[in-house]
C-alpha cells in the first residue's frame, strides 16, 4: 500500500512539502485540500498586480507540467475536522479520508478591521488573488482610497491603489513608517517617495469608523474627528495564523502551531510549515513566527522530507526579505528592530519575529540619497543587515550574519561623516565578501 499524505493548503508551503515527498517516495499518494481556486501562485506578487506591473498568469510559481508530474490528488474544499488518533480528517460535505501523515500548511489571515463599519463594501483586504481582483472591480469606479496598517504589505496597497489613479491616503497611527523595523532615517526615505508619489500621509491618526450609505462605503473618520471621502479602505494591520483545525484537533498551539525541530507537532504523523508554524530556533522556549515566502518554503522542503521518513532537522537559516519599499531595492536580513509598532497588531506579510534585535545591540549606517546601509552588531557579531539601494553589497551581504566583524573599523563609520560612512561600510562589506567573510 502507498502512503496516504494528506496536505491542507495550497501556498508555497504545501508546494515545497509535495514535491520533496515526491523526490523521496515516487509511489506515494498525495492528497492536497484547499477551498482556494487559483493555481499555486506567488503570493508576495499581489500587489504588483494591483499596481498593473504583471498579469495574473505571471503569478504562478510552478508550470502546469511541473504540477503535474507531482501527481496530486486535490480537492477543492475545506477541512472541518482533524481526528489525530483515528489519523482522519473530515472534509466540508461530511465525508472522510485517512493519512498515514498529514501536513497543516494553512498560512495566516489578515487581521480585520477593529472599527465600526468594517464590513462595509469597498473595505478589503489582501490575502489572495481573490482579494486582489476584488480591488480591481472596486477601483473601476472609485475616485479615493484610505490604507490603514503597517509594513510592506499596507505600502504596496497604497502603491498599488496610487497607480490605478485614486487618490491615496495612507493613516498611520505612529509617528512615522513600520517603525518596528526601521529607523528614522529609513521610514524619512520611504515617506519622502510616497509623497513624490502623490500619496497623503496621515500621521498619528487612528481610524474610528467607516461611513457607508446603503450598505457601500463612503468615507472614514478619525478618532478625533476627520472625515475622508473614499471609496476604498484597504485594512493591512496584521496576520494571524490559521490555527483552528490544530486547535480544534487538541494539538499544542501557542501563536502559530508549535513543532519540533522535525516540524512534526504535538500530535504523531501531523506536521505544520509556513506561516502556521512556530517552529523552534537557536533562542529555545516555543519559537518565533515568520511570515516570509522562503521560510514557509524552506520548512515546507523540510517538513515533505520528514513526513516521507527522511529524518531531518529543520535548521532556520537567516530570516531574510528582499523587497521594494516605495520604489527602494530594500534587503532586510537578521536582527535589525524591535521597536513597538501601533499600525501592527502582530507580525504582517513579508515580516519575522527574528528580526527584533537583542538589548545592548547597536547599529553602525551610512546613507546616500536613497542609499542606505545599516549594519547591527552584538559585541563583535554582526546580527543584522537593512540596505536600501546599495546594489553593490545588498543581496550578499547576509552571508556576513553570525561571523566575526572588526567592530573598531565598524564603529569608524560611526563618526564619520554621513556621505563618508556609507563608502566606509560598504567598502569594508565587499571586503569582507571578497575574502570569504572572515573577520580580523
Amino acid at each position: 500500500m502507498p502512503v496516504r499524505h494528506i496536505i491542507i493548503g495550497s501556498g508555497i508551503a504545501a508546494i515545497s512539502a509535495a514535491e520533496s515527498i515526491r523526490s523521496v517516495d515516487e509511489h506515494a499518494r498525495i492528497t492536497m485540500i484547499s477551498a482556494e481556486p487559483y493555481p499555486f501562485y506567488y503570493r508576495p506578487a499581489l500587489a504588483r498586480l494591483l499596481s498593473g506591473e504583471i498579469s495574473e498568469s505571471l503569478l504562478a510559481v510552478r508550470s502546469a507540467e511541473q504540477v503535474e508530474a507531482l501527481s496530486l490528488e486535490r480537492l477543492a474544499t475545506h477541512v472541518r475536522a482533524l481526528d489525530p488518533v483515528r489519523h482522519e480528517v473530515t472534509l466540508g460535505d461530511g465525508s472522510t479520508l485517512v493519512y498515514d501523515r498529514l501536513l497543516i500548511a494553512t498560512g495566516a489571515a489578515t487581521i480585520p478591521a477593529d472599527i465600526d463599519g468594517a464590513t462595509l463594501k469597498g473595505v478589503v483586504q489582501l490575502d489572495g488573488v481573490r482579494d486582489a481582483n476584488r480591488m480591481l472591480e472596486l477601483v473601476r469606479n472609485a475616485k479615493a482610497a484610505v490604507v490603514m496598517g503597517g509594513g510592506s504589505t499596507a505600502l504596496e496597497i497604497a502603491e498599488g491603489l496610487n497607480a490605478r489613479g485614486l487618490a491615496t491616503h495612507y493613516t498611520m497611527r505612529g509617528g512615522r513608517y513600520w517603525q518596528r523595523v526601521l529607523d528614522d532615517v529609513e521610514s524619512g526615505l520611504v515617506e519622502a517617495r510616497l509623497a513624490l508619489l502623490g500619496i497623503q500621509l496621515h500621521r498619528q491618526t487612528s481610524l474610528a469608523r467607516a461611513v457607508g450609505v446603503e450598505g457601500r462605503l463612503v468615507a472614514v473618520e478619525s478618532t478625533d474627528g476627520v472625515r475622508i471621502e473614499c471609496d476604498v479602505l484597504a485594512v493591512a494591520s496584521g496576520v494571524r495564523p490559521r490555527v483552528e483545525i490544530a486547535a480544534g484537533a487538541g494539538l499544542m498551539v501557542d501563536r502559530g502551531v508549535l513543532t519540533d525541530e522535525y516540524l512534526e507537532t504535538t500530535a504523531p504523523d501531523v506536521f505544520a510549515a509556513g506561516d502556521v508554524a512556530q517552529v523552534p530556533d537557536e533562542t529555545g522556549g516555543r519559537g518565533r513566527l515568520d511570515t516570509l515566502w522562503a521560510s514557509a518554503e524552506v520548512q515546507g522542503r523540510s517538513a515533505g522530507l520528514n513526513m516521507a521518513g527522511a529524518k531531518r532537522r529543520h535548521v532556520k537559516h537567516t530570516a531574510v526579505n528582499v523587497t521594494r519599499l516605495a520604489g527602494i531595492a530594500t534587503t532586510i536580513a537578521g536582527a535589525v528592530g524591535g521597536a513597538s509598532d501601533p499600525d501592527l497588531v502582530t507580525l504582517t506579510r513579508g515580516q519575522s519575529e527574528r528580526w527584533d534585535a537583542p538589548v545592548g545591540a547597536t547599529s553602525v549606517s551610512g546613507h546616500r540619497g536613497d542609499d542606505r546601509l545599516r549594519l547591527v552588531l552584538q559585541d563583535t557579531v554582526l546580527i543584522g543587515v537593512l540596505a536600501m539601494g546599495v546594489e553593490s553589497v545588498r543581496r550578499p551581504l547576509t552571508n556576513l550574519i553570525g561571523r566575526r566583524v572588526d567592530q573598531a573599523t565598524m564603529r569608524h563609520a560611526e563618526v564619520a561623516q554621513p556621505d563618508a560612512a556609507l563608502d566606509i561600510l560598504t567598502n569594508y562589506c565587499n571586503t569582507m565578501l571578497g575574502s570569504g567573510g572572515v573577520g580580523a
